[in-house]
């Protein structure tokens, strides 16, 4: 017997025997045996490891595949359904059918390698596949308990209608009962009778008949009188004795008895069926406070130089690695790594000119002050709102992600509107006037809108807030309140925060949803110059900033999500936002000021300084 020496290395986990060497890959972050591997890092995972990779808003964007796929390896290989003793080996393209080596019906066709075609169709749903990873499964348990409450609170308010319903039914179909048997009983049965005495009245008549027919062909002429005059008296004694035995028949229909009566009656009845409700089929929302808070200070995440522009005055996300960066003369698209990809040649000199919309295409204004709309391919460029009115010039665009309206900051010599197209690009709204008839608005430079469908401009005066219908909510002019703002580049957050650069003080300030300044996001400290452009990207939850007079552009991270989606942390049925730390068994509650960057009396004394 040959004894087999094993070796174990603890920085790789490899281990060999004297006769054949093998290796176990383990988990760079936990003791577990890898399945995944993250290109971005590089890094092994374990499952556990590799769920908690995805979700976390630090690596949400980093490519995570499985560790066959790392390999170039098919995950599995399937038998082929013609010819059970092969695998597929070939994929057909413009049939989309996968094949053996003996298939030969679509051999005339394109065919490639299965493993290129499976590399193709991963990378079409690369998009879909990051969705699933890193927002469903973490979604998930709050989505099971919410829907767990949900089926309870149905099934008890639903017992009690269903209840109520079926008593209500049960006397209707007693009503429709009683209806039918007093039909059937009281009314047809005159039909009946009257139909009888009808049909034998005919046969007497046609038996009277071939009597005279009888004795005008066979009775002598003298008693012919006496004979009609005998058959005259037989009819009409015949007539008198039936109407004499037979009572007249009225054929009246009791209405009253075949109408509901009060207690059962038509509107009883529509009362009870419209008390269930079916509500329009949409997709389950989560509230982002359950969901994400702030961190105590904004984290630099990553910086990158734009090359093509002269300064970073607006920012549109397209993805969580490319952007639109435009300044005076120039719109650019770029990847995190500074490679420009495509340059927009006719747009127009402006501040918020250029916004996404959810089919990744871009919207902007052109030199004719016309909207255009650039194509996902960047290939075709067409013209989406073409300008009719002199008078009044477009300065910024914003499409609305909730309605899938364009938003437009309108001037004219000292006085603004915002006007809101549909998705056909019809005007639908013209915001410009509040309850005091006053203009609201002298120069909407940069425009966008909260999650609760406010319409926020960066005005020449401040920040205007005005509610989805036009009614003005408030005015931010600085902190202390009236102590003046040059409000630039704007954005909203998930939590509904607002975002806002200031030319006075060069910093992003924070303001929540009804105004109240709560912190400083970026200060000089981050060394951003002068903060000019925003945007905020919904997928990975990160800032981008643009600087004003050069083309460096920064990513910040300063919401992180909660880490209250575990078992133990899991949020209550009843809607309870609080959850409980394991390590001190403490209940805390979760509001926007426990979390909020702290201000800069707070940062002055305290020991640690503020981010």
């Amino acid at each position: 017997m040959i004894q087999t020496a094993h070796i174990m290395d603890t920085a790789s986990s490899q281990y060999t025997t004297a006769s054949s060497p093998y290796g176990v890959n383990q988990c760079s972050k936990c003791p577990g045996d890898t399945a995944y591997y993250c290109v971005s890092c590089p890094c092994d995972l374990c499952p556990q490891c590799k769920e908690n990779h995805v979700k976390d808003l630090q690596t949400i964007d980093h490519d995570v595949v499985s560790h066959r796929d790392k390999i170039n390896y098919i995950p599995t290989q399937e038998i082929c359904v013609r010819h059970p003793s092969h695998v597929y080996t070939k994929y057909f393209e413009p049939c989309q059918v996968p094949a053996c080596n003996n298939c030969q019906q679509h051999r005339k066709h394109k065919k490639i390698n299965v493993k290129t075609a499976y590399k193709t169709k991963r990378q079409q749903h690369r998009g879909t596949i990051h969705t699933i990873r890193s927002e469903a499964l973490f979604y998930r348990p709050v989505l099971l308990t919410e829907i767990k409450a949900d089926v309870k609170t149905c099934h008890t308010e639903f017992s009690l209608h269903q209840s109520e319903m079926l008593t209500k039914a049960q006397r209707l179909k007693n009503l429709i009962d009683y209806v039918v048997y007093d039909l059937l009983n009281n009314v047809l049965c005159y039909f009946d009778f009257k139909h009888r005495c009808k049909k034998q009245k005919i046969k007497m008549i046609r038996h009277i008949v071939r009597l005279r027919r009888y004795e005008h062909r066979y009775v002598q002429p003298a008693f012919t009188f006496s004979a009609l005059q005998f058959l005259s008296f037989t009819k009409t004694a015949l007539r008198k004795n039936i109407k004499t035995a037979l009572p007249q028949i009225h054929l009246t229909l009791h209405t009253s008895q075949l109408s509901m009566t009060e207690s059962l009656n038509k509107e009883d009845v529509m009362e009870s069926l419209s008390a269930i409700q079916i509500t329009e089929r949409g997709n389950r929302r989560i509230g982002n406070q359950c969901l994400r808070k702030l961190t105590s200070g904004a984290e630099l995440h990553q910086s990158l130089t734009v090359p093509g522009v002269d300064g970073c005055d607006h920012i549109s996300c397209v993805t969580s690695d490319r952007v639109w960066v435009s300044d005076l003369n120039n719109l650019m698209l770029t990847d995190t790594t500074g490679v420009p990809l495509h340059r927009v040649k006719d747009s127009w000199s402006g501040y918020g000119l250029h916004t996404v919309n959810s089919e990744s295409e871009l919207i902007y204004l052109d030199r004719n002050d016309n909207i255009n709309k650039l194509s996902k391919d960047m290939k075709t460029t067409t013209t989406f709102i073409e300008r009719t009115d002199s008078t009044w010039e477009p300065w910024c665009v914003y499409w609305s992600p909730s309605t899938g309206d364009l938003l437009v900051g309108m001037y004219n010599y000292g006085t603004g509107k915002v006007t809101r197209y549909n998705q056909s690009g019809q005007l639908t709204q013209t915001i410009q006037y509040p309850n005091t008839g006053q203009g609201l608005y002298n120069y909407p430079r940069y425009i966008t809108e909260n999650n609760n469908g406010d319409v926020v401009v960066s005005d020449l005066s401040g920040v205007v807030v005005t509610k989805r219908g036009g009614r003005h909510r408030f005015s931010y002019t600085g902190h202390p309140s009236g102590s003046g703002l040059e409000p630039l580049g704007l954005c909203t957050d998930a939590l509904s925060h607002i975002l806002v650069c200031d030319g006075y003080t060069k910093t992003v300030q924070m303001i929540n949803k009804d105004g109240q300044f709560l912190s400083h996001l970026l200060t000089k400290s981050q060394e951003m110059g002068r903060p000019r452009g925003l945007s905020y990207d919904v997928n990975t939850h990160r800032l981008w900033v643009g600087s004003w007079g050069n083309n460096k552009v920064r990513v910040y991270r300063y919401i992180t999500r909660q880490h209250a989606l575990t078992d133990e942390h899991r949020p209550r049925p009843d809607g309870d936002t609080r959850y409980t730390t394991p390590h001190h068994n403490k209940t805390h509650q979760l509001n926007e000021n426990e979390h909020r960057p702290r201000t800069e009396e707070e940062a002055m004394s305290s020991s640690t300084p503020a981010v």
